[in-house]
């Protein structure tokens, strides 16, 4: 991470944390919720609210880096599909893991490019360093002047379980970076 620099910082759990909030148009799965309030965290961390006085993030890009996915909402949809019972539609939307990103860009009127991606190996709570050697990409790229990488981890999935009723054994962590 030698040309960037770390403007703000947001994790899940944080002191006190006990459930994460509801996404409206996300179910059946705690990835969403928090990959949104961990970029939440780090947005406010270093614009303030969105559109508080001076608010400018527009140029920024989305990273989203996860070994796991959204583990929960793959397991929802098999889970309906071996029963025979309708897979709720709303289910194929929030599967698309740019879906989420679509969501907090549209929150905060972000305008950069987004990516999401795997990485082979992945320590809940960590940026993974190709991530940051990415975001560096996508800066010299000239599309964006700052990269929220966001590293999220949920718990492996052995039923589903909804944001509200998610634990501590979740992890995220977002960074804002920008050029140095």
């Amino acid at each position: 991470m030698s040309g960037l620099r770390v403007l703000s910082e947001g994790r899940w759990p944080g002191p006190g944390d006990r459930s994460l909030p509801p996404v409206p148009g996300f179910s059946a799965s705690s990835f969403n919720p928090l990959v949104a309030e961990t970029a939440e965290r780090c947005l406010r961390a270093y614009h303030g609210p969105p559109g508080a006085p001076g608010y400018g993030p527009s140029r920024t890009a989305l990273l989203l880096t996860s070994s796991g996915g959204d583990r929960g909402t793959a397991l929802a949809i098999d889970t309906a599909a071996a029963s025979d019972r309708r897979v709720p539609p709303l289910l194929f939307f929030q599967s698309n893991p740019n879906a989420v990103l679509g969501h907090i860009a549209a929150r905060w009127q972000l305008t950069g490019p987004v990516v999401a991606v795997s990485p082979a190996d992945a320590v809940p709570g960590e940026v993974p360093p190709d991530a940051l050697e990415l975001a560096e990409l996508l800066l010299a790229d000239g599309d964006a002047d700052q990269v929220l990488v966001i590293a999220a981890e949920t718990v492996t999935a052995t039923e589903t379980v909804t944001a509200a009723e998610s634990t501590a054994t979740d992890r995220a962590v977002a960074v804002l970076v920008a050029f140095a």
